[in-house]
């Protein structure tokens, strides 16, 4: 501890002393040895009594004939005393310190009070009483506070009688005494200061006890000083106990002495403060960094809990597990079928050439396309652990998740994020403010672009591979995803597959550094690769029919000459002869009724199913199938189906009629789907005679089918607390379907049964039966319009209900009618509730219908649904006023606002620094945009809607 530092206490000390004075307890034995004392740590004041004391003995030990002359000279003093000290030799003053104490305070009195005589009787009290009165106050108060310890202020309160004498005595150093003196308080509260027991720490022990060894030393000094000059004053009053002192006079080596014992505690309290200080600085690091690491756990796991948010969104699919499905769909990958892709001079050009960015392997249906960039995946993911590993998506034509662009950008980026957790940073803002909606709504493709190409700049991704399967397979944004793969700067290479479509050669053809894999082109190496699948196909089928040598050649021939070269063609046939019902003896003859060829092949499923017992049970489910929006679930299907009680709840009879359906479906974890696009193309494709077989009064008939069973199950299922919550308050995000959930073979008809109706409708909506007043629609609303909307809540799909009513809207022309004024209605209804319904379902019954005006429809219809005990509501408004929907989501003021150029969205600027994009259809916030530092005071779309200024 510096000089200026032990000051600064010091000085504190002495404002808090002398604020604060107390008595001390009962002052503790003091040890004769001159060694400090290995005692329990004790009180402030006990300790400065057990210092000063310890070196008072020692100094009767070391100076024993001086300290007898001081003690004589104070036994003279003591009140009460008879004798004078010409007369008396006696020594009264105890050698017990606990008996010792009370005369040494007794002793400190009389000294300042004949301070005050001398001075006054000399009347120069104006400048000594000045420089001498603080100090007497400071000895009062601290043989107050600590009167145990008045022993070292004895000589202080006779030496200041030295001060206050005019008189210069021979042989006084006044200046050493004034020294002393005035650096009592000092030396005083050094204890304190340096030794203070609430700062005692074991591991500082030594430290510790080497320091107290030299305070003891100096109070020594500081006594032996004292003792030496008050008897040298008062030598005249003592001569009989003085005439054998010496050495008087060397006063400045006392004062160097002291000094010197000053420096040696001033160095040892540096040390010890220092080695303190720093263990408390460690104890205080090592607390802040445990401190620092505990916040960092909690920051950590809020970024875990968002990166996992924002995952669980992006993941409308989780590509891995697509892959091992495809894998196992397919009878699982055989290195032999692939490998010769990955030793081809196209393909090793494309991943060893830098400037080679693009690899497009194409080829016709069934040439094993995808299974061949499974290999190659595999093959990517054993290469330099140094390399990113692989990130890919299977486009499925069948599955609304896996058949549009964003949806292929949301998978490339669950991977990437998953591989690469780091990147998550370019999405997290953005993800922050719009939520899972970010990858939803009409913007979604635009927000996930431009997410996307920002992770393709990082250099993490260098020497990355993005694949992509099946493009062809891409329904919805196909063009603006080649766009993206060509024309995005990107650090990683692309490899894409697809039919050979014109459209998809016109863009992928154009780019330079592209290299191209046509399997037409390489005929002998893809032959191989179907051979090899041949004879593992036949082997399985060897083993589970125990074929003889001659029906295993002869069915590994036939597979052989009329595959044409195509690996579905061999899988299905394989199927086929796999199934239960065929017998070995039976095998031959039903091979030869394939035909070589796909078309022809599913030409010949059609018919052997036209001949089976269920073949208009099978056609029907076939149809249905082949115009779902999505794929859907065996309780789904049953919704649909002409005859569902054919069925009851045993779900095996439905599944034994799927597998008789020619080996055009197949079912996963209880969803059902086509085996292949192809075979929904060739089913949908009137120039096959299967066209006419499935869909004999059109697809648009198919459609009206559905919308009508749809409707009629949603009628007789449909109810006010479906899942019977109870509360009005229920949060959607509190509760969980009840095991069986009523609306799991609803989903499907609840989200599209106006879709169906849409496309099942003829040019004039008027002369639909089920649009006119009374009848199907306008029935379904009036019942169970608000039961509707409760389900789409429970299901999550307020932004498609509010759609589909949109949409229902359109398909009505005439103003004149109750249906249409129902619908009008039914629109502002849900546009004005959407939020609270979205989040509590029950408060339909409460909030929604109650405090809708008067002459709602909906409320009208629907008031009898309100909760009993709901008495009265005040009245509101009659009709409803001309705010269609309320956009909240700024958390400031907007003061600018504008509609795109087509009226499907609008910007909103604010004083909250933000814009937001809003869809006009559902009431949704799109996307926030940031970056401004002050209020945004307008916002402007560009003419074609595709970009947005804002000023601030």
């Amino acid at each position: 501890m510096s000089p200026q530092r032990l000051k600064k206490f010091i000085s504190k000390f002495r404002k808090s002393n002398s604020a604060s004075p107390h008595v001390s307890p009962p002052p503790t034995p003091i040890s004769q040895s001159s060694s400090p004392l290995q005692t329990p740590i004790s009180t402030a004041n006990n300790l400065k009594e057990r210092l000063w004391n310890e070196a008072y003995d020692n100094l009767k030990r070391s100076e024993s004939k001086l300290v007898e002359a001081y003690e004589n000279l104070l036994s003279a003093e003591l009140p009460g005393d008879s004798h004078t000290l010409a007369a008396s030799a006696e020594n009264h003053i105890k050698p017990d310190p606990q008996e010792r104490w009370h005369q040494m305070e007794l002793l400190v009195q009389v000294g300042l009070q004949k301070t005050k005589k001398d001075a006054e009787s000399k009347q120069k009290a104006s400048d000594v009483i000045r420089v001498i009165s603080p100090l007497k106050e400071g000895i009062g108060k601290a043989v107050q506070a600590a009167p145990e310890a008045a022993i070292a202020w004895v000589g202080v309160s006779f030496a200041l009688e030295i001060l206050a004498n005019p008189v210069t005595e021979s042989g006084i150093n006044r200046d050493g005494i004034t020294y002393v003196i005035s650096k009592m308080n000092w030396y005083w509260n050094l204890v304190d200061l340096l030794l203070e027991p609430t700062r005692a720490d074991p591991y500082f022990q030594g430290l510790r006890d080497e320091l107290e060894k030299h305070i003891v030393e100096l109070y020594q000094k500081l006594l032996l000083y004292q003792m030496k000059s008050v008897c040298l004053y008062y030598r005249g009053r003592c001569a009989a106990f003085f005439r054998d002192l010496i050495k008087l006079d060397n006063w400045a080596g006392e004062i160097d002495t002291i000094k010197a014992a000053e420096a040696a505690v001033r160095t040892d309290s540096e040390q010890y403060n220092s080695q303190e200080t720093r263990r408390h600085l460690q104890v205080l690091e090592n607390t802040a960094k445990s401190q620092l690491e505990e916040l960092q756990d909690i920051k950590d796991a809020i970024l875990d809990q968002e990166k996992s948010e924002c995952l669980k969104s992006l993941s409308q699919t989780n590509p891995y597990h697509d892959k091992k499905r495809i894998e196992e769909t397919k009878g699982g990958l055989l290195k032999d079928s692939y490998r010769w892709v990955v030793d081809h001079h196209d393909f090793l050009q494309w991943r060893n050439d830098p400037q080679s960015r693009l690899l497009w392997i194409r080829g016709d249906p069934g040439k094993g396309k995808t299974m061949l960039l499974c290999g190659i995946i595999d093959e990517l993911e054993k290469g330099p652990s140094k390399n990113p590993k692989p990130a890919y998506f299977f486009c499925q034509a069948t599955e609304g998740q896996l058949n549009n662009a964003t949806a292929v950008l949301c998978g490339l980026l669950y991977m990437l994020f998953r591989q690469h957790p780091a990147l998550a940073i370019y999405v997290q803002d953005e993800y922050k403010h719009a939520g899972k909606r970010l990858f939803e709504d009409r913007n979604a493709w635009v927000a996930v672009k431009d997410i996307l190409t920002k992770v393709l700049a990082d250099r993490v991704l260098e020497g990355g591979i993005l694949v992509i399967d099946a493009l062809d397979e891409c329904l919805t944004g196909l063009q603006p995803l080649l766009n993206f793969i060509t024309t995005t700067p990107s650090r990683a290479k692309w490899l894409v597959s697809s039919r050979n479509w014109p459209e998809i050669e016109g863009k992928l053809d154009r780019p330079q550094h592209k290299v191209t894999i046509h399997l037409e082109l390489n005929a002998e190496s893809v032959s191989r690769a179907v051979l090899v699948y041949i004879r593992y196909k036949v082997d399985e089928l060897a083993v589970q029919k125990k074929y003889h040598d001659e029906t295993r050649d002869e069915v590994q021939r036939y597979l052989i000459g009329n595959s044409h070269d195509t690996f579905l063609w061999v899988a299905l046939v394989c199927e086929r002869l796999a199934h239960s019902e065929v017998q070995q003896r039976h095998t031959l003859k039903i091979l030869k009724m394939f035909p070589p060829g796909l078309e022809p092949l599913y030409g010949r499923m059609i018919k052997d199913i036209s001949r089976s017992i269920d073949a208009n049970l099978c056609k029907e489910i076939l149809a249905i199938v082949s115009v779902v929006y999505r794929p859907v679930t065996l309780q789904e299907l049953l919704c649909v189906v002409e005859s569902p009680n054919l069925f009851g709840n045993n779900l095996e009879d439905l599944k034994e009629v799927i597998r008789s359906c020619g080996s055009f479906l197949t079912l996963r974890g209880g969803t059902i789907y086509f085996v292949h696009q192809s075979a929904k193309d060739f089913l949908l494709n009137k120039a096959y005679s299967a066209f006419d077989q499935i869909f004999p009064d059109g697809i648009a008939h198919q459609h009206h089918i559905i919308f009508s069973r749809s409707l009629e199950m949603l009628s007789k299922t449909l109810r006010r607390d479906i899942y019977k919550l109870r509360n009005p308050g229920s949060s959607i995000e509190d509760m969980s379907p009840p095991n069986p959930d009523p609306l799991a073979s609803l989903k499907y008809s609840s989200t599209h049964w106006v879709d169906h109706l849409e496309h099942s409708n003829p040019a004039d909506s008027l002369t639909c039966v089920d649009l006119q007043d009374n009848n199907g629609v306008h029935t379904f609303l009036k019942c169970h319009y608000i039961h509707w909307l409760e389900a789409q809540s429970l299901l999550k799909g307020m932004p498609q209900a509010v759609l589909a009513m949109q949409k229902l809207q359109t398909l009505i022309a005439s103003p004149e009618r109750q249906l249409t004024e129902l619908v009008r209605d039914a629109c502002r209804f849900v546009l004005s509730y959407k939020q609270c319904i979205e989040s509590f379902p029950l408060q339909l019954y409460t909030a929604a219908v109650l405090f809708s005006p008067t002459n709602s429809l909906v409320r009208q219809l629907f008031r009898a649904e309100a909760p009993a005990w709901i008495a009265m509501i005040t009245k509101g408004d009659i009709d409803w006023n001309a705010c269609q929907q309320t956009l909240e989501g700024h958390s400031g003021d907007v003061i600018s606002v504008a509609f795109s150029p087509d009226g499907r969205q609008l910007a909103s600027g604010s004083y909250d620094n933000t814009v937001k994009l809003w869809d006009m259809t559902t009431g949704q916030c799109q996307q926030t945009l940031e970056g401004h530092s002050g209020e945004v005071w307008s916002v402007a779309f560009s003419p074609d809607g595709r970009q947005l200024a804002s000023g601030s």
